[in-house]
């Protein structure tokens, strides 16, 4: 019966993962973006290419999707009666797939965004503190290596962190390390130009912001 629920966690994350706050602002706007901008299904791209307010509307739908599935996955622990480290179990497997349904949304050929707001909507919905704590260092890591990726690992490096020293059973640890794994790859792009020197700097997007201003 476990494993039943243990699907169907799955089944459900990668659904609501799948519900992309780009489409939305996509369907208002008329504009598709990941044909445009960076050609990025995420909350930055939608700021650069429609403005802040549908920014912050992808973000909320991102982030709301993260914590809601975590929340969903809490209550759905409870209410079947499994045990502590089933339960930590079921809700991970949800988290991660709702990652993964962000990454790879079966209605855009499995190109999707690179997770960062759902992550940050999961940490929030593990508990708001480690939320925070994640929030935080994305952006003192991005602001002091002057690029965003390393920011954005540290997010994961949070999921980890949370799945080894606070959740029990060792599932926790191997989903988090996957989750990771995957982050990594999913900014191999990002490192090359890094290599190559092509990689935006933190600095130089807000210092053309400013001059926009």
């Amino acid at each position: 019966m476990m494993g039943l629920w243990l699907i169907l966690a799955a089944a459900a994350g990668y659904l609501i993962g799948c519900v992309h706050g780009s489409t939305v602002a996509g369907r208002l706007s008329g504009v598709n973006l990941k044909e445009t901008g960076v050609k990025n299904a995420g909350a930055s791209n939608a700021a650069i290419v429609l403005g802040k307010k549908y920014g912050a509307l992808v973000a909320a739908i991102d982030i709301g999707k993260g914590v809601g599935g975590v929340l969903l996955a809490k209550w759905l622990a409870a209410q079947t009666g499994l045990g502590e480290v089933a339960g930590a179990l079921l809700v991970f497997i949800m988290a991660a797939a709702v990652v993964l349904g962000h990454n790879f949304p079966f209605h855009m050929k499995f190109s999707g965004g690179k997770g960062t707001a759902t992550v940050i909507g999961v940490l929030l919905g593990f508990d708001w503190k480690i939320g925070l704590a994640g929030l935080a260092l994305l952006i003192v890591v991005s602001i002091v290596t002057d690029f965003i990726v390393f920011g954005v690992l540290m997010l994961y490096v949070t999921f980890v962190f949370t799945a080894v020293v606070l959740a029990p059973g060792v599932g926790p640890d191997l989903i988090s390390a996957g989750l990771f794994l995957m982050a990594v790859w999913k900014h191999v792009e990002n490192f090359r130009r890094l290599r190559s020197g092509e990689e935006n700097r933190v600095s130089a997007v807000l210092g053309r912001k400013r001059r926009a201003a």
